[in-house]
């Protein structure tokens, strides 16, 4: 299998405070792995550093084949994140809001596109209503859309459970946690749901992998003295 996700003594420092603390893990291309942790472990972070939405302090990472440092453009085309925000217009509707994150991906027939992710989340009644009249469970929905409109091979999910009610959680799971082909890493609260979905799960302490269960992932596991430093 070729590897989706590397990370090399991956690092993160906020001040004067270490966040993510060399990381150094291989994701199988098709992996649906679980990040898990307490609250303040690095999960959130460490999706943040691999989305690009904030930058490494040290090491390295490449998604996709695309190294972070030489090709960051050629990776975000790579990915698909679903963040504890939803990342879209308020002011747009659901559908100008498809339309606009498929022109940014440079998504061939961009309005078929679009048009089908709104029929398959669940929204194409509310197509032409402004983002913000929306509930935060459809919000997810649309968030969910954004993030498979170019067709990523990687989504990077936290928390993506958030916000939505029975009929949601089974569309999150059919278009993201289950979709064939594709590699998932997803960090989740919820580690009962983790078995109906996850191949693996990876463990995070105080920014430091503690635990690899499962397969499809290589990592380096910090001993107990290194976590409880």
């Amino acid at each position: 299998m070729s590897t989706a996700i590397e990370m090399r003594a991956l690092t993160k420092r906020y001040g004067g405070t270490t966040v993510l603390d060399r990381v150094t893990c291989s994701i199988e291309a098709g992996a649906k792995v679980a990040l898990t942790g307490a609250n303040g472990a690095g999960k959130s972070t460490l999706l943040a550093v691999l989305g690009t939405l904030a930058a490494a302090s040290d090491g390295s990472f490449a998604i996709a084949g695309h190294e972070a440092e030489r090709d960051a453009a050629g990776l975000r085309r790579s990915i698909g994140v679903l963040a504890h925000s939803p990342m879209v217009y308020e002011e747009l509707t659901p559908l100008e809001n498809l339309r606009f994150f498929a022109r940014l991906y440079g998504v061939e027939d961009g309005e078929a596109r679009a048009s089908m992710l709104l029929e398959r989340v669940g929204l194409w009644r509310r197509r032409h209503e402004p983002t913000r009249v929306l509930s935060r469970g459809m919000h997810q929905r649309l968030a969910i859309a954004r993030a498979l409109v170019h067709d990523p091979r990687v989504l990077l999910l936290d928390e993506p459970e958030t916000g939505l009610d029975a009929e949601g959680l089974a569309l999150l799971d059919a278009e993201l946690l289950r979709a064939p082909s594709v590699t998932v890493l997803a960090a989740t609260h919820q580690l009962a749901r983790t078995a109906e979905w996850a191949e693996a799960r990876v463990t995070l302490h105080r920014g430091r992998i503690e635990a690899v269960e499962g397969t499809g992932v290589m990592a380096e596991v910090a001993t107990r003295e290194a976590v409880r430093r």
